[in-house]
């Protein structure tokens, strides 16, 4: 019945004998006292066992049956909509923002047909929900792509950074990207090598938890991310995302130290050993650290947007052989990453797969499995090997990160040689000097 959408079996009987549609306010009876509120869809996974309603404080109830005594209609209402409230008149003298959606649970909300989050909220939409960012900047929001961030291609960072760079030619302040979150980090790569001398910041955002979530942590992110853009005196690519669970501090993490490190708390988000940026707290830039790049003059800034997606990433593990890089080899891939144990290392039949490949033409990084610390192929005789044969070790740089980074070195070069030593320079952050363990 679509009066009671995703509603089956004994939950539907019961429903309809209290003549009950989606939208009405019911008032059931249960074991352990009365309960009211708005009845909602279910989604169509669901049992036939359970009525769930929507709270005034907004939570949403699910009420078994095995517990309710009694529903009665208490008032007849309309099925659940959304419909944005109206913009914010935008104030006079405040700096401009552009906001990129992109899509993702930042700009999404529960689809209660199916009980998944989809993105359904446009980034005007999302200016609306917040009627405080009228008081951070004046912002103008556009839909770019409107996809889960799995679905983020290199493509899609070409289409980024070439928008950026003209949002940088129209005079805006800064610059704010709506993303998904799983992969954000390696968008904010990607966006660190094409924007290289960015004069105004580049800040991605997103949620762990939809817009329309009491829990959500989408507003005060976005917020943050905004107000960063608009007035922050560095210029670059950054991540802004809630710094613990609690929503008074949002950490703004560099683009290319970045790495979501839980599926879902709201302060997933870390910088792999390096401090963070900065810290937004109570509408302010706090603890931020030196040597940011500062705002500049956006004359003669062009972004370097090429990506080649012919590179590959592969985590060395015991009993891995060679035949995942031969069959990389096969699949055309130029540039292979490996994610070794320790400094670098990996075992003697990997090793020969890898100088083989290297042999072929193809060009060969070596990155470090543990969180901290640097690769250094001169201390065993696998890691001089792989040296010897050509392979670049990459110091700290994050396994993820020198991925995109193979890319976009492929994309901006003329062959494998000058791409290998484009990759061996710190462009962006993603190495640091070589310090003391910690």
């Amino acid at each position: 019945m679509e009066d009671l959408a995703g509603y089956k079996g004994r939950a539907l009987r019961v429903l309809s004998r209290a003549g009950a549609s989606i939208g009405d306010v019911l008032e059931s009876r249960t074991e352990w006292g009365t309960v009211e509120g708005t009845l909602v869809p279910r989604y169509e996974g669901g049992d036939d066992r359970h009525v769930v309603l929507k709270l005034k404080s907004g939570y949403n109830v699910g009420l078994s049956l095995a517990t309710l005594k009694s529903v009665a209609v208490k008032a007849k209402g309309e099925k659940p909509a959304f419909l944005p409230p109206r913009q914010p008149r935008p104030r006079s003298g405040l700096q401009r923002v552009l906001v990129i959606g992109t899509g993702g649970t930042i700009a999404s909300r529960v689809d209660y047909r199916t009980g998944a989050v989809g993105p359904a909220i446009s980034a005007a939409d999302l200016n609306s929900l917040i009627p405080e960012l009228s008081d951070v900047a004046r912002i103008e929001p556009e839909i770019l792509l409107n996809i889960l961030s799995e679905n983020m291609e290199p493509s899609h960072w070409s289409s980024l950074s070439r928008r950026v760079g003209r949002g940088v030619r129209e005079g805006y302040s800064g610059v704010v990207v709506t993303h998904g979150t799983d992969t954000l980090g390696y968008t904010a790569a990607a966006l660190s090598f094409a924007l290289r001398g960015v004069p105004i910041p580049v800040v991605l955002v997103g949620a762990q938890r939809s817009s329309d979530r009491p829990s959500s942590d989408a507003t005060q992110n976005l917020i943050a991310g905004v107000s960063v853009a608009a007035s922050a005196p560095f210029s670059g690519v950054y991540v802004a995302m809630h710094l613990c669970e609690s929503d008074d501090s949002i950490a703004i993490h560099r683009g290319t130290r970045v790495r979501k490190n839980h599926t879902s708390r709201r302060d997933a988000f870390v910088s792999v050993d390096v401090p963070l940026a900065a810290v937004w707290r109570k509408g302010r830039l706090e603890s931020v650290a030196d040597g940011l790049p500062k705002r500049g003059e956006g004359v003669g800034f062009t972004p370097k947007a090429r990506f080649d997606g012919r590179a590959a990433l592969l985590k060395f593990h015991p009993s891995m052989d060679g035949s995942l890089i031969r069959a990389a080899q096969k699949g055309g891939v130029r540039a292979l990453v490996i994610e070794g144990t320790g400094l670098g290392h990996v075992s003697a039949k990997v090793t020969s797969a890898v100088c083989a490949f290297v042999k072929a033409g193809g060009v060969a990084f070596m990155t470090s499995q543990c969180g901290r610390g640097m690769v250094d192929l001169n201390v065993y005789d696998t890691g001089r090997q792989l040296a010897k044969a050509g392979v670049t070790p990459l110091k700290d740089m994050l396994a993820e990160t020198a991925l995109v980074k193979a890319m976009w070195a492929l994309g901006n070069t003329k062959n494998t040689r000058e791409a290998a030593a484009l990759m061996a320079q710190n462009i962006a952050g993603e190495m640091t000097p070589r310090r003391f363990p910690r």
